[in-house]
């Protein structure tokens, strides 16, 4: 089964474990309409590609924790997108849950969807039991305090913050997470992996801002001009677009170089440069350093 076919499999049947003939319909819907359909689903794939260049010797181990941290990050979405947050009124190309279902339900499907990734990596790790506890401390301590998500989200309550701090936690810890927990899902050395969720996490997060400034909302399926209108911290604004798309380059060159040797290498390799050109195309890059007389480096194909 390849990765794309893994992943949807395993969330429609986390989903469906959660799901009675005499439970809250509406409830039911609201944390589908919060998964399907998904986006690029780049952490689980990200987890996957780590678990087979490991070896994927317990494959539902690793389809458990690629769905947990996909879990996880919907619930992120769901909440994010909350009128106390950004009242985002779209996301994925659709009605945002809480414009779709109301704002109790919204939060209500982001907090079940948290316990679901929990319940789904328990369910998942019967075939190797002795590696849950660790998997367990490695998307917790992605989606926790004080380095996880939350607290990546809270530094938007906070009156300082440092760009850097702020971008690892909203959004590279949960990279860092689906690198380890793919390894670890596999009986692999998680530390050598680390280094790719790292990288290519704070990539994520400058591309974000740039696709904040220059993306068309209707290609992008949600909302831009969020960063200057809740005047939060942004690479574009902290660095100027041409130095944050710059920036992102870097990031993408250091996750490419940080992939360990490996049989796997060349497809992750590839995975991340054609993450790169979704992100930010090269068309929008060249057109930015163009107007601004630099020249762009784009990577080469993977080898």
């Amino acid at each position: 089964m390849d990765p794309t076919a893994r992943i949807e499999t395993t969330l429609d049947f986390a989903l469906r474990a959660g799901e009675a003939p005499l439970g809250p319909p509406r409830l039911a819907a609201a944390i589908r309409h919060a998964v399907f359909p998904g986006g690029a689903r780049i952490r689980p794939q990200l987890c996957l590609a780590v678990a087979q260049a490991c070896g994927d010797d317990a494959p539902e181990v690793a389809n458990a924790a690629a769905a947990a941290i996909e879990l996880l990050h919907c619930a992120s979405l769901v909440h994010d997108d909350l009128p106390c947050f950004d009242a985002a009124a779209t996301r994925r190309g659709q009605a945002s849950v809480h414009r779709a279902y109301g704002e109790r339900l919204a939060v209500l499907a982001g907090d079940a969807l948290i316990v679901r990734a929990f319940q789904v990596l328990a369910t998942g790790a019967v075939q190797a039991p002795d590696r849950l506890a660790r998997l367990i401390q490695t998307i917790g301590a992605g989606v926790g305090t004080p380095f996880g998500i939350v607290a990546g989200q809270s530094w938007e309550c906070e009156p300082r913050v440092v760009l850097t701090d702020y971008q690892r936690a909203k959004t590279g810890a949960l990279f860092v997470a689906a690198t380890a927990a793919g390894a670890e899902a596999a009986g692999g050395n998680p530390q050598a992996w680390r280094s790719l969720g790292h990288w290519l996490g704070e990539a994520y997060q400058v591309a974000d801002d740039i696709r904040d400034v220059v993306a068309d909302p209707a290609l992008l399926g949600k909302p831009t001009g969020q960063d200057q209108t809740h005047m939060r911290p942004s690479s574009a604004k902290s660095l100027g677009l041409c130095g944050a798309i710059q920036h992102f380059e870097k990031l993408i060159s250091a996750a490419i170089e940080s992939i360990p040797a490996c049989a796997g290498a060349p497809r992750l390799r590839g995975m991340v440069a054609i993450e790169s050109e979704r992100l930010v195309p090269k068309v929008w890059s060249q057109e930015v350093l163009r107007d601004a007389g630099l020249a762009l480096q784009r990577l080469a194909p993977a080898r």
